[in-house]
């Protein structure tokens, strides 16, 4: 018999975690990670199977309408819910732990569903990796019951890719999309205005056909991450960039170090490190 290759032992292991759920609610953006998660709770035969996406101002309009393409393709019963995260004060003061309230407020809904609709499992899409970063999140899918598949199974961003491009998911190459919150720095308030301008002038970018970048909203001015390799691409089209994101900004720059995700979390790293 031929021996599992690495990756075919974190796939056996993903769904021997699910295999044995008789019903399950996944918190599903439409990114690698909840879409690998999908897809492996189908493949695990879960019977009930419910795949849920939050519409707020804090998401980018079209990651709902990706994921209600990817639960039609899989054929996995899906809902859109509204959430309500901005109305909560903890979360639009931006505080540390803005993400906590920000999952606090989608897996309380989901926890609502999940006792109204007679579902045992909650899960998310949290990986290895994300343990890594500053997630208060997590925290608040462990106060809820959350479980996170992929990292019970060991599996890492590397890790998720692979396998996704394996099992045929069109998400395996997709750049991650975190809320649009994340483009503003700790202490500075969160508002629908704020979240609007960062939406419109990433549109920009992308469509000068950038895939993976973001848009850090610093006031007055607009930071520009892209990846180190498509620097002088972005250099070139300094002016068309600048007219376009400049109708957002005041100033508009252009972060020479390149596109670092979770750039705006070096200050809770370090301080956790000490």
């Amino acid at each position: 018999m031929q021996a599992l290759t690495a990756g075919q032992k974190k796939q056996k292991r993903l769904l021997e975690i699910m295999s044995g759920f008789e019903s399950a609610i996944i918190a599903f953006s439409g990114g690698v990670d909840s879409t690998l998660v999908l897809k492996a709770a189908s493949m695990a035969g879960i019977k009930k199977l419910l795949a849920v996406t939050s519409v707020s101002e804090s998401h980018p309009e079209a990651d709902a309408k990706n994921a209600v393409r990817l639960a039609g393709l899989m054929g996995v019963e899906h809902r859109l819910i509204k959430t309500n995260e901005l109305a909560d004060e903890r979360y639009s003061s931006n505080g540390p732990r803005r993400c906590f309230y920000c999952k606090d407020e989608l897996f309380g809904r989901l926890g609502e569903i999940a006792r109204e609709g007679g579902y045992e499992h909650m899960l998310d899409g949290s990986s290895l990796d994300d343990a890594e970063d500053y997630r208060p999140g997590i925290e608040a899918a462990r106060a809820h019951g959350v479980r996170s598949p992929l990292m019970e199974a060991g599996l890492g961003k590397g890790d998720i890719r692979e396998l996704s491009r394996a099992l045929g998911l069109d998400t395996w190459d997709r750049p991650s999309s975190p809320c649009l919150a994340s483009r503003i720095p700790c202490g500075m308030p969160i508002t629908a205005g704020e979240l609007m301008r960062v939406a419109m002038a990433e549109n920009v970018l992308k469509k000068f056909g950038f895939r993976e970048f973001r848009v850090r909203d610093h006031g007055d001015v607009a930071r520009i991450e892209v990846p180190e390799g498509e620097l002088e691409k972005a250099l070139s089209l300094r002016k068309e960039i600048s007219a376009g994101v400049g109708k957002y900004f005041r100033f508009v720059c252009l972060d020479m170090e390149g596109f670092r995700s979770g750039s705006l979390n070096k200050i809770f790293l370090n301080g956790r490190d000490k």
